[in-house]
């Protein structure tokens, strides 16, 4: 009997062991699953539609892609770029940071009289994830005012320095009438200073919707016009507004 006894919980134990790797596996496929649906053209997006969230694609249905562009240091390559723009008949979106169109009034009026989208990059280049509601703000609207009153601009894309965020930031940007705008590809051109490494980045896989993020290095100036040059073959070259339209 004391055999048996033991046999009988020996299979209990059994029993009760696979059940648990049964319904761990059950849980791990439903949270993969979860977790693979929180994702757009590879954005992570926020589990709740109820929570605010930053915006790293346009209209996925659309042929449309833009070349935003971050500027908050230098203006050595950006007349290459314009040129490069105009040549091309692309109007793109430049996030501009507050500091630098106190420096640069002059490049920065010369980019909005050539037709193209300002918005906002904040006002010291901070890393926004840091700061509290009222320091993101300060920030936000610092750069608000500063364009508003060298451009006449009224903005509303608001592009975290460093891709820096969290939930305070977007809440706070959403309550000054803005949007967060992240990016779908990075070419990482501020670190690597190589135009075919750049220009592989923004075109390989391309696809409606992606926004791209550059900035004005002499690598990007010089991968612009092969950038450019590809990608319109397939999709139509716009604004980050233009691609977050819902008109395709």
């Amino acid at each position: 009997m004391k055999i048996f006894g033991f046999r009988e919980r020996k299979k209990k134990l059994k029993l009760t062991f696979f059940r648990n790797i049964l319904a761990n596996g059950v849980i791990a496929v439903m949270l993969i699953s979860l977790f693979t649906l929180t994702y757009a053209g590879g954005t992570l997006k926020a589990f709740s539609s109820n929570e605010p969230s930053a915006i790293y694609n346009g209209n996925l249905s659309s042929n449309k892609i833009c070349l935003m562009i971050n500027v908050y240091w230098g203006n050595e390559y950006l007349d290459s770029m314009l040129e490069t723009l105009e040549k091309n008949n692309v109007k793109t979106t430049f996030f501009v940071g507050g500091m630098w169109v106190e420096k640069y009034p002059e490049i920065a009026k010369k980019i909005a009289d050539k037709g193209h989208e300002i918005a906002n990059h904040g006002y010291f280049h901070k890393d926004h994830d840091k700061l509290n509601f009222e320091r993101n703000k300060k920030e936000i609207t610092d750069c608000h005012n500063i364009v508003l009153s060298t451009l006449g601009v009224n903005m509303n894309l608001f592009a975290p320095p460093s891709g820096a965020y969290n939930k305070t930031t977007i809440e706070c940007a959403n309550s000054l009438g803005y949007s967060v705008i992240m990016w779908t590809r990075d070419t990482i051109d501020w670190r690597d200073q190589d135009n075919n490494l750049i220009y592989e980045r923004a075109v390989k896989n391309a696809k409606g919707g992606d926004l791209v993020l550059m900035h004005p290095t002499k690598e990007s100036a010089n991968a612009l016009p092969k950038i450019i040059e590809t990608l319109k073959n397939d999709f139509t070259l716009t604004t980050v507004s233009d691609c977050l339209s819902p008109n395709a």
